[in-house]
This record gives structure tokens, sequence and C-alpha cells, in this order.
């Protein structure tokens, strides 16, 4: 049976018989003989359940157990008394004490009390595992860039993420709007609820409505059976509405429904149905601008804009251009195999000149084009070079980078691509240039093409 189990008592003869008795069925077994020793225990052990005495020379057992379970919530505690009162047994399980028992007349309930307390822990432990690995992969960690506009975005979704409030983000496409929007639903209190994206502005309007609000059977053909919404399916959780500017006028009323009355009424229903979800929205559209002009609704746009945070495009944030190229060729090389990748300080140059209209989106994808076009160097390293850049990019470059202007460099990069794309068959390539052979190797020697 793996776990540890930390018995603090100040008795040492019984101390020393409980933990016998404990190894024996398996346990690792840790000793503490007052409350302070035990504390340090903790410090540096992982244990799952703690079996402490009431009475300690430095500190009550019950007082012990509410400050266990503020700083290890996923341990469990066994309170052991000499003299047991029901207050003292009431007020430690309000403490979080898992159980309390009488020293000597509760001999035979040990073991299978324990064996119940390590299987409650064991389980915390792992949605705990399982929450921090959520918030490494989703959280804010995982937002790249040290630019002032981005650092400001993200110290405001820190903020308002521990309030439950509405949220609304703005930005062009791909400036990362669903990255923020997890991000503050696992920085948030509904973090161990569900997190549920829709977009929009993808589905027709009969379809988004059942999909958001759900449909009782028989409320339009081909509706065989009850159905669940998006709403009761991020209940205690986080509801994300992508691109809410294309949400049709007639939903955007019963929206705001459920804004102001935590309530919705199924298609085909009658009676309300109560929901507990924060809501977050997105649009690249002015909002404001289209309820202005009556193609949004005013009150829906003053009911989500409660806190507004502004994207930057990745235009405004060039110092974050390498930093996120960097993290993307991590990833994407690690998926191929290819572990020691690093980018060429042109390749990283130029990608600052470019535009990106497309914004994270369009350099990720930059950045997985060139992994996939890249070769190994003979020591099994990968360098990402200009020349793997997609055309338009390249061009990208401003005057301050001569080299990529020349007509010389875009040639030789558009022939390094082509004898890339045709694994080295020099006669295909040739065919594909549109050039004769003997050119070709002219030119490959003229370049210093390998």
């Amino acid at each position: 049976m793996s776990a540890t189990i930390l018995i603090i008592d100040d008795e040492p003869r019984l101390r020393t018989l409980l933990a016998r008795m404990l190894q024996l069925e398996g346990y690792l077994v840790l000793e503490a003989d007052d409350a302070r020793t035990g504390l340090k225990i903790l410090e540096r052990e992982s244990v799952q359940v703690v079996i402490c005495d009431v009475k300690l020379p430095d500190k009550s057992g019950i007082d012990l157990t509410a400050q266990l379970k503020e700083l290890y919530p996923a341990t469990e505690i066994i309170l052991l008394t000499a003299y047991g009162t029901i207050a003292d047994g009431v007020t430690a399980i309000k403490n979080g004490a898992f159980d309390y028992i009488t020293k000597g007349d509760d001999n035979d309930r040990i073991l299978p009390l324990l064996s119940r307390a390590v299987d409650k822990a064991n389980l915390q432990f792992r949605i705990q595992a399982l929450e921090q690995r959520m918030n490494r992969t989703h959280g804010f960690g995982t937002i790249i860039g040290e630019s002032t506009a981005i650092r400001q975005a993200v110290d405001l979704a820190r903020k308002v993420a521990v309030t439950d409030a509405t949220v609304l983000l703005t930005g062009e496409t791909g400036t990362g709007k669903e990255v923020f929007a997890q991000a503050i639903h696992y920085g948030s209190a509904r973090s161990t609820g569900p997190f549920v994206a829709v977009n929009c502005g993808a589905l027709g309007k009969d379809i988004l409505e059942s999909e958001l609000f759900g449909h009782r059977a028989g409320a339009f053909t081909g509706a065989m059976r009850d159905q669940k919404g998006l709403f009761a399916e991020a209940d205690k959780g986080t509801l994300f509405l992508d691109e809410i500017g294309e949400l049709p006028l007639d939903l955007q009323t019963k929206l705001l429904r459920v804004l102001e009355t935590r309530e919705y009424l199924r298609v085909g229903d009658t009676k309300p149905t109560k929901t507990d979800v924060r809501v977050i929205a997105a649009t690249n559209r002015g909002l404001q601008t289209e309820a202005e002009a009556g193609t949004f609704r005013l009150d829906l746009y003053y009911r989500l804009s409660v806190f507004t945070i502004p994207l930057p495009p990745l235009r405004e944030r060039p110092d974050d251009v390498v930093l996120l190229a960097e993290q993307f060729a991590r990833q994407i090389g690690a998926k191929m195999g290819r572990r020691n990748l690093r980018i060429d300080p042109g390749f990283g140059r130029q990608l600052q000149t470019h535009t990106w209209r497309g914004n994270i989106r369009e350099l990720k994808n930059v950045i997985e084009r060139a992994v996939i076009l890249s070769d190994p160097q003979p020591d099994g390293s990968v360098v990402l070079t200009p020349d793997l850049l997609p055309f338009e990019t390249a061009m990208g470059a401003t005057a301050s980078d001569e080299t990529a202007l020349r007509l010389s460099t875009v040639e030789k990069n558009h022939i390094r691509r082509v004898l890339r794309q045709t694994a080295g068959h020099k006669p295909e390539a040739a065919r594909l240039l549109g050039i004769g052979l003997t050119t070709l190797y002219r030119k490959i020697d003229e370049y210093g093409i390998e």
C-alpha cells in the first residue's frame, strides 16, 4: 500500500507501537513529537495522512488541523485523544479532520479508517496534480511576451480572474483571445469547473440557439430527445463566446437575460433553467461603434464590457516576436523529435520586420513550416535560417536589412527551397524552376548552395 503517514504524538511508546503496526501494513511512517517538528517534516515530505494527538506540548491538535488543511489541503488528518468529547469532535471535523477517535477504545478502527483516508488523500493529490498541469498548459504562464502592451493585458487579466465579472476581450484575429480566456478561467475560483468555448460566427442562428440553450424533445423537426445546451455544460465554470459580434440580434436578447437573471429558456421549454456560469466574450469588431449604429444591442454591449481587455496585435510588440517564435519552435520541434533547435539571428530579424496580419496564429504557422523544411546538421542540431521563410515573409524586410532585399539573395533562397522540395533531385528542380540543368549547376556553384 503506497502512502506516507506522519504520526505526531509526544508519547514515544505509543508513537513507536503505532508506527510499527503501520509499517507492517506497508506504509512509510514518519514521526514527530510536537507540532513544530511535524510542520518541518511536512515542508519537505509529501504526506498523505497525518495521525495527530489532540494534546501536544506546543499546540492543540485541533488547532493544528485547521493550519494543516490550509497549508496542505490534499492531506488528511486523523485526530487521537485520550478523553474524547463531543464538542472537541465537532470542532475537529469543522477544522477539516478526516475523523476523531479515542485511544485504546477505537484501536480496531484505525487501520480501516486509515485506508479510507489514504484513498481520499490520493484522489485529492491526483486532482491537485491535474490542476497544476492544467495551469501550466492553460494558465498565465503560457502567455509569452515582455512588451509593455502584453504585460498590461496580463496584469488586467490577473486582476479580473479572481472575480466573477463578465470579461470582453478585444483585438484582431489571431491575437490570442482564447488563450487569455483560458488563463482567466484557470486563474479563477471556477478553475475546477468546465471551460466551454463556442464560435458564434461558425453556426447558423437556429443551430446556435439550440447549442447555447439546449432544447426539449419535439421543439423542432429532428429534436428526438432533450438536449443540454452549452450553458448547462459550462455550469459552475466558464463559457467563452468567441466572435460575439456575429451573434444574431434575437439571441443577443436571450444572452442579455442570462447575464442579468442567471436563467434561460431552452428551445421549446416554458420553464426557465437556472445557471451558474461566468461569461467571457471576444470580438475582433468595434462593438461600441456597431451598438451605436444599431447593429448590436447597446445594453448587451454595456453588460459585456463590464471589464474590457484589449489585446495588442503582433506588429505592435516586435520584441516579443522572437520569444514567441522560439517557444513555437521548441514545441513543434519536440513533436517532430528535433529537440536541439535554434533560430538564426537573420531569421529572427526578418520575423520582426513582417507585418503579421494573422498575428500569433500566422507566426505559429510560419514556424511550423520552417521546422518541417529544416534539415538537421551533422551534429544533429537544427538551425532555422532565413531561406526557410515563405517568400512574402522574407520580403517583409526593410532597408535596414539590405542583404534580404538583394535579388541574388531571393534567387538563392528560392533555389534552396526548390532543391529541398525535390530532396536534392537536380533535374526535377531545374524543371520546376524553368531553367536548364547546366544553369542550375552554375547557380548552385555561384551561390555556394550545399
